[in-house]
């Protein structure tokens, strides 16, 4: 295991928590649809 990829596992599992995995906090809905209700799935980089 590197720290490269650490850090990507640890984007795999950003990415998931935050855009992919609804949360009963936001009615179920996931936490980037909270933030950006137009559709947006992710922010510009």
């Amino acid at each position: 295991m590197s720290l490269a990829d650490a850090r990507e596992k640890l984007e795999d599992w950003r990415r998931h928590y935050n855009e992919d995995r609804p949360h009963s906090a936001f009615g179920y809905n996931v936490p980037m649809a909270v933030h950006y209700p137009d559709g947006v799935t992710s922010p510009s980089s």
